[in-house]
């Protein structure tokens, strides 16, 4: 039997993520009665949280597995759908466009409703736009989630690359009203395509607009471009992986989700204390807090 290259890299990245922990396939209902399919990472021990992870456009949660095996390993259960503007999925052809927006909203929506916890919405490019819509942006909503957009379970977004001002959608007013503590990644390699003029900083529109309350951070990244390399999002090109900065971008998310996304006890003003140490406004890893 031969294993193409896209196979391969599922069964190494599975091979993995099965040594610490259960990476389940499962399936839920959409409101528009679509199936959605889910990839579902458990810890072996004890819950510590939860993370609902929106992809990029055209990715799939799987081509994640370095991001999110190492948030899974220190105890979240995260909860990944294959959205349908995925190379991979099978209706993709029937959501071209714009129509793949309501259906990502829908996939959230059906997510939210099987839990009576809180959750923290993370997501990567187009994915980042879902998880800071979660938190209380607003971009441009279709009719069936006027005034909808936000979800109250939300305890905290996390928003890897996400796209700045794009005409008719979202722009910077959009983000302003962003109301869950948030961490928005980018690195100074991260060029938006197809875009005049276009620069890395665009990624950084929401947190400019966001309002300073001490819970809002900007990670900028020296060297590294909207897929870490080929590290996250589409693992089929042919470039190194920026494993290093990805390592240290998860384990600033794992300081933030501790500082706060659980609460006020010990351990988030222990995570929050680690996470002030790591603010610097120059260097490699430049983390900054409004």
């Amino acid at each position: 039997m031969r294993i193409d290259r896209r196979q391969c890299l599922a069964l190494m990245s599975a091979s993995v993520i099965a040594g610490a922990h259960a990476r389940t396939q499962e399936t839920r209902r959409a409101a528009d009665g679509r199936n959605i399919q889910l990839e579902v990472w458990r810890p072996s021990g004890k819950v510590t949280g939860r993370v609902h992870f929106s992809h990029g456009a055209a990715s799939s949660p799987w081509k994640y597995s370095r991001l999110l095996e190492p948030l899974c390993a220190a105890g979240y259960e995260i909860w990944a759908p294959l959205h349908v503007d995925s190379t991979e999925h099978p209706l993709t052809a029937q959501f071209k466009g714009m129509a793949s927006w309501a259906a990502r909203l829908q996939d959230m929506q059906a997510l939210s409703t099987m839990t009576e916890s809180r959750y923290v919405a993370m997501g990567h490019s187009y994915g980042a736009l879902v998880s800071l819509t979660l938190g209380g942006a607003k971009p441009s909503a279709p009719l069936e989630f006027a005034n909808q957009l936000r979800d109250s379970r939300v305890s905290a977004a996390v928003a890897l690359s996400p796209p700045g001002p794009i005409a008719g959608f979202v722009d910077a007013a959009a983000y302003s009203s962003l109301d869950v503590p948030a961490l928005i990644q980018t690195g100074d390699r991260d060029i938006p395509l197809g875009l005049a003029d276009a620069r890395w900083q665009d990624h950084l529109v929401a947190y400019d607009a966001a309002s300073a309350n001490g819970s809002r951070y900007a990670l900028v990244l020296e060297g590294v471009d909207h897929y870490f390399g080929s590290a996250i999002c589409r693992p089929e090109l042919p470039v190194p992986p920026q494993l290093s900065m990805l390592s240290s971008t998860v384990e600033i998310i794992k300081l933030f989700i501790g500082a706060h996304a659980l609460g006020d006890g010990a351990t988030a003003l222990t995570a929050r204390c680690k996470l002030g140490k790591r603010l610097a406004l120059e260097g490699a890893v430049r983390l900054a807090r409004k």
